[in-house]
């Protein structure tokens, strides 16, 4: 069968399913959805297939009761409320902060400019505007690598999910139970910030060390005070040669306690009533450093000395302008 059926054939079962007013039995999918074979058996190796297959795509898809049946039938369902993206209200310069880091990095072999994704969250900004982010973008500036706990690992996060997995470690493989709190990519791997049940602290995690899937609980299913990262995280903008230059670097109020955890309190020069920090950066490495700087989108500023600014505006202004023409 052709990639393009297959993939009809999902859009037409996704479709079903959000638009049913009750869940669907097996008999229901194969009568209402097309592109299934004739056949029970044919049927039921498609349709267990295509279940797998949205699942791994993040798809909310359920099994439970139909209400008043009797005897009890199951069927399938996809909540709305979990498949569907709240819109976030972001304000045009928040979707312009959005659309450069979007040029700036990819993800695996991500196409396109994202502007699909930038319409889900509320539009993409005009080329108009001030920001000048609207148009197609030129080519990143880096690409990060996936990972298959990517996915179920940033809905921990989001979702406040307790996370299991197997994990791989010098005693050989041991299961896992964390509550994510950050995923991280640094020096070439995706790290997940978590706290570990059993040990009783928060630790990282290399994702690569994960074995097989992720399994998540329900949402909301921890609460509690952000644990305290381990000590001796990578800093890789001090991994450069020569002599080390001094960063001033201002972190708002909402990035503050993140940027205190990453960079340590010996980096704190003063912290404002608000709760916005400014900090000294030995840096050795610029444009590991800029990258840092530019997790934080528009909640951080280089202030001084006057020539990392001037480099990190340019680049800045580089990439806007490439995106405008």
């Amino acid at each position: 069968m052709a990639q393009s059926d297959k993939l009809e054939r999902l859009m037409n079962l996704t479709a079903a399913l959000l638009d049913a007013d009750r869940p669907l039995t097996a008999d229901d999918i194969a009568e209402r959805v097309t592109g299934y074979a004739e056949g029970k058996e044919a049927f039921r190796r498609t349709f267990e297939r295509d279940k797998d297959e949205l699942r791994q795509l993040g798809v909310p898809l359920v099994m439970e009761v139909i209400a008043g049946s009797y005897p009890p039938e199951h069927g399938y369902r996809i909540d709305r409320a979990d498949y569907e993206l709240p819109d976030p209200g972001l304000a045009p310069d928040e979707l312009a902060a959005l659309r450069l880091a979007l040029q700036a990095v990819r993800v695996g072999e991500q196409t396109g400019d994202g502007s699909e994704a930038l319409w889900k969250l509320g539009g993409v900004v005009d080329p108009g505007d001030d920001v000048g982010v609207g148009a197609p973008p030129g080519d990143a500036v880096a690409s990060l690598p996936p990972d298959p706990s990517l996915v179920p690992l940033f809905s921990a996060v989001l979702e406040r999910r307790v996370a299991r997995f197997a994990y791989a470690s010098a005693g050989g493989d041991a299961e896992r139970v964390v509550e994510p709190w950050r995923l991280e990519y640094r020096r070439g791997r995706w790290y997940l910030t978590a706290y570990d049940h059993d040990r009783g602290e928060g630790r990282n995690f290399r994702l690569d060390r994960i074995r097989g899937e992720v399994a998540l609980d329900a949402p909301g299913t921890f609460e509690g005070p952000e644990p305290t990262a381990p000590e001796g995280l990578d800093q890789p903008w001090t991994y450069g040669e020569g002599e080390a230059v001094t960063a001033v670097l201002r972190v708002d109020n909402e990035q503050a306690r993140w940027a205190r955890e990453q960079l340590g309190d010996d980096s704190v020069l003063s912290t404002e009533p608000d709760g916005a920090t400014t900090f000294a950066v030995p840096v050795t490495s610029w444009p590991a450093f800029r990258s840092f700087v530019l997790s934080f989108l528009d909640h951080a500023e280089v202030l001084e000395p006057a020539e990392l600014r001037a480099d990190v505006v340019a680049w800045l202004s580089r990439i806007a302008g490439e995106a405008v023409r």
